[in-house]
């Protein structure tokens, strides 16, 4: 693919960031990208860049499944916690109280929230950094599409013409 290139430090910290998704490159000249080695037809190309959109429909798929478990989880802990903090102020009161586990330690549950809630916030940003792949990838074949239309209509005027 055409690559553009970019030397800011924002370009490497999002590429550290998302390390498991590909970036998707804009095709800035489809007529240089159809050139290169391995894109002998827009139908290879094409096939290959609805491949990768399928791969990042499948990253979403379970990026999103990550974050639905992770919006339940983290209120159950939040409620874990509360119960735990309420239980433990009763257990410093002389009222008799029954439990049948143990108390355990809080700081383990705020822990566990600390990195369900850490770890939320960066799907987040993988998702939107995926929802940014589907637009370059889909911006690519609309332009791999349209300039094989383009050259299609050309050689059917070349071919009309040499008739004439």
């Amino acid at each position: 693919m055409a690559t553009t290139t970019e030397s800011s430090d924002a370009g490497v910290a999002s590429k550290k960031k998302h390390l498991g998704i590909p970036e998707a490159v804009f095709v800035e000249d489809v007529d240089s990208f159809m050139k290169q080695p391995g894109n002998d037809t827009a139908d290879v190309v094409l096939r290959r860049l609805d491949e990768q959109y399928q791969k990042y429909k499948y990253m979403e798929l379970n990026l999103a499944q990550k974050k639905l478990r992770l919006k339940s989880q983290i209120p159950q802990i939040k409620q874990t916690l509360e119960i735990l903090r309420h239980m433990q102020k009763k257990k410093d009161t002389t009222d008799p109280m029954e439990t049948r586990f143990l108390l355990a330690d809080s700081s383990l549950l705020e822990k566990n929230l600390a990195t369900a809630s850490r770890n939320l916030e960066s799907l987040e940003e993988d998702l939107n950094f995926l929802r940014d792949q589907f637009t370059t990838t889909e911006v690519n074949m609309a332009r791999v599409y349209n300039w094989d239309v383009k050259r299609r209509s050309k050689d059917n005027l070349s071919k009309t013409a040499n008739k004439s």
